[in-house]
């Protein structure tokens, strides 16, 4: 049904206006709809050669006769040891392509393995109890040794509100290649009522605006934008809860999906929507590894790129870097970012490098604003960190 208007000029804007959204809708409808069915086409495709796959296998390994052994001729066992050496008197070719098998699913694992990360508290790990310290929950890592300095609640469930996005944005780089960061995406009035419902921050972005991939990651971190999240995530997966599985899974290869788990990719409260600041410190190490996300957490100035909504673009900041890179440390912050609702109050994660290059990472929960969020920080790298080091 269309809207009652009585041809006046603004009755006639409106409709108008009306109208061109409900086809950009429709357009990014289709859009949804053609990237669901490439991946649906690629899962097929996969599915379908894995099942020949193992049929082949399966034909090769039992198709033979039962009680007939195929021996190689001479002139074929020459040839096998010209090649590859004398082989062992009680070893069959059989069982030397079993050990190549095996050897092959132990370098997966062996790769798999990688990405689990544990860090392990020492006689030496401290109890963060100083009352200059506001947070109520605490945790510094040497992450070169992967060792706990310190700590307090390490293993209690939080709330990590916007640290989240450091999730975000590592699972987002891990899905493109280097030439995707200036592809564009076309944010969408969904994207900026989900922002402006839920009361999260925002870059700036405007319903319609064609905004690079790179915009997109930068305006994640920054200014903590939830309409930059939310872009990001549905230009990788197609969707947000397409995406969502995605950092559910990603949290299961880093081996804290038994005490982690994420229902948005904003921060926005849910109380499915949980971890531990050992979890947050396990998801910063592994974001430390990938170099991009080392760029976009160490920005401490950005401008976007110039669109017709913005011919100047938008210039972000990462705050907490900014106010903390005059504070004695004892060494020196090179990425954070930053976090606050109300049921975790103001958080942070942070990442350093002191007197010798060591590298820490440090977690705060629940401190009573963003300034002093920083002074815990600043507090707990000066305090806990060994002298010997600075």
């Amino acid at each position: 049904m269309e809207p009652y208007f009585d041809n006046s000029e603004e009755d006639w804007e409106f409709y108008i206006r009306l109208e061109k959204r409900k086809r950009m809708r429709r357009e990014m409808q289709r859009r949804i709809r053609i990237r669901k069915q490439r991946i649906m086409r690629i899962l097929l495709c996969t599915g379908v050669f894995g099942i020949l796959a193992i049929f082949i296998g399966f034909v090769t390994k039992f198709g033979r006769k039962p009680g007939v052994t195929e021996i190689p001729s001479n002139e074929q066992e020459e040839a096998f040891v010209i090649q590859n050496g004398k082989p062992d008197t009680d070893t069959t070719i059989i069982d030397r392509v079993e050990t190549e098998e095996i050897g092959e699913i132990e370098s997966v694992s062996e790769k798999e393995e990688e990405t689990t990360f544990h860090f392990a508290a020492t006689p030496d790990t401290a109890a963060i109890d100083s009352e200059e310290i506001i947070s109520t929950h605490a945790i510094l890592v040497n992450e070169s040794t992967d060792t706990i300095v310190a700590s307090k609640g390490a293993d209690e469930r939080i709330f990590p509100a916007s640290m989240t996005k450091v999730l975000t944005v590592l699972v987002a780089a891990e899905q493109i290649q280097e030439e995707d960061l200036d592809d564009t995406f076309t944010m969408t009035l969904d994207i900026t009522d989900y922002v402006y419902i839920n009361d999260c921050s925002s870059v700036g972005f405007l319903n319609g605006e064609e905004v690079t991939v790179r915009d997109l990651f930068y305006g994640t971190i920054l200014p903590s934008g939830g309409d930059a999240a939310l872009g990001l995530a549905t230009y990788i997966a197609g969707s947000h809860e397409a995406f969502v599985d995605l950092m559910n899974a990603k949290l299961k290869e880093l081996g804290i999906s038994d005490s982690a788990h994420v229902t948005n990719c904003i921060g926005t409260y849910d109380e499915n929507h949980y971890c531990t600041i050992y979890d947050m410190a396990i998801i910063m190490k592994a974001a430390m590894q990938n170099k991009w996300c080392r760029d976009f957490l160490s920005a401490h100035i950005y401008t976007t790129v110039s669109t017709d909504q913005h011919p100047d673009g938008i210039t972000i900041s990462n705050w907490f870097l900014r106010r903390i890179e005059d504070k004695d440390t004892g060494g020196e912050v090179l990425c954070a970012k930053t976090g606050f609702i109300t049921q975790a109050q103001n958080c942070a994660v942070s990442y350093g490098t002191f007197a010798g290059g060591t590298p820490y990472i440090c977690v705060t929960v629940g401190s009573t604003s963003s300034w002093r969020c920083i002074y815990d920080h600043v507090e707990i790298y000066n305090r806990y960190i060994p002298l010997k080091l600075k």
